[in-house]
């Protein structure tokens, strides 16, 4: 029992400072140069495709969801009389 304990301690503590030892690169310059040109984009489009197609995404839910919300509110309104 005991020594399952110190294997899994010795393992838990390998996973950790072998973790730390991943390198990975920097993009973070990149990303500032990418984020701070002066071209006209609005930053919230400036990612590529991906941010373009969330945005338009976004836009479609907002009006659809508004114009539904509108709907059901005049709906709401206007109860159908009862004969």
């Amino acid at each position: 029992m005991l020594r399952s304990l110190l294997v899994l301690r010795q393992i838990a503590q390998r996973t950790i400072s072998t973790a730390s030892r991943r390198h990975f690169e920097n993009k973070v310059p990149e990303k500032q140069k990418l984020f701070q040109e002066d071209n006209g984009i609005p930053v919230h489009l400036k990612g590529g495709v991906g941010d373009a197609l969330l945005y338009k995404a976004t836009m479609i839910l907002t009006v659809g969801g508004t114009a539904y919300a509108i709907y059901q509110l005049a709906m709401a309104s206007f109860p159908k009389k009862q004969a």
